[in-house]
């Protein structure tokens, strides 16, 4: 039996579990900044709906690709902007500097990420209009 776990080799076998634990390393990532970022949430809601309009939308698939990618981007910012402000939040609770640099650098992040969204499904909107 080519395939049974006997006969792969051991590097094998623990890749595959490590992709495995990883996988569910993410999805608790993701079930925490659902129960714990509002702003997660909201831009979440907004996702759903513009990925339903990007479905939806008389267009072709590399266009839909980047409406779709510009979407997903603004939520993995925010998820890095969530993991940044923990760890400065675990570091010390004191106001400091470099502690409001690093939350404002990850809000400056997630506003470019914003920016992006807005460019590209206003150029693809707009190209379907022209």
């Amino acid at each position: 039996m080519p395939n049974s776990p006997q006969k792969q080799p051991l590097m094998e076998r623990l890749a595959l579990a490590r992709i495995w634990r990883a996988f569910f390393y993410s999805l608790a990532g993701l079930k925490t900044a659902f129960k714990n970022e509002a702003a997660f949430r909201q831009e979440l809601l907004l996702s759903v709906v513009l990925i339903a309009l990007a479905f939806l939308m008389d267009i072709g698939w590399g266009q839909r690709a980047l409406l779709l990618s510009s979407v997903l981007i603004v939520l993995v910012v925010e998820i890095l902007n969530s993991a940044i402000e923990a760890v400065v939040d675990l570091i010390t609770k004191e106001k400091h500097p470099l502690a409001k640099n690093a939350k404002d650098l990850g809000s400056a992040a997630v506003l470019l990420s914003f920016v992006n969204l807005a460019v590209v499904w206003t150029c693809v909107l707009f190209s379907r209009c022209l």
